[in-house]
């Protein structure tokens, strides 16, 4: 461990910052980041101005809740936006899709086949065999109407 103590606390600091970094674009979060950011500018600050360890967590630690609560408010004002809002909504995406119907539909509901699965449904009678179109849902069950 005597290399251990020949570092630099700077570079302790910049190698915890990348450290951080890196575990950002392995496990995401927006978390991580800004915590990297508190070590990375702990670790600029103890490159220019020799301080004391203690000192140096105090730096870090309120550098990180400054980095962290900045960072929440800047996402609260620049959200961010998904590539596909539908991506995890299984019955969203199945909107506009052509089911046929495998149990039949009465009041109570019934069953219908969506590509390789069956799916609950509510909407008009229908007998097994009637192909429908998806309208909506409502949590894992499916709206679906009479094609037109």
């Amino acid at each position: 461990m005597a290399w251990f103590d020949s570092l630099s606390p700077h570079l302790l600091w910049l190698g915890l910052g990348l450290i951080l970094g890196i575990g950002e674009m392995v496990i995401p979060g927006f978390f991580l980041i800004w915590l990297a950011g508190a070590a990375l500018a702990t670790g600029l600050l103890t490159w220019l101005v020799p301080i004391g360890l203690p000192l140096q967590v105090v730096v870090f630690a309120a550098l990180a809740m400054i980095f962290v609560f900045a960072g929440r408010n800047w996402l609260r004002r620049n959200p961010v936006e998904p590539a596909d809002p539908r991506m995890n909504d299984r019955g969203a995406r199945a909107v506009g899709e052509v089911v046929m119907v495998t149990e039949a539909l009465r009041p109570g509901g019934g069953r219908v086949r969506l590509g390789d699965s069956d799916w609950m449904a509510r909407g008009p009678d229908a007998e097994p065999g009637t192909r429908m179109r998806v309208s909506g849902h409502d949590g894992a069950t499916l709206i679906v109407e009479h094609l037109h």
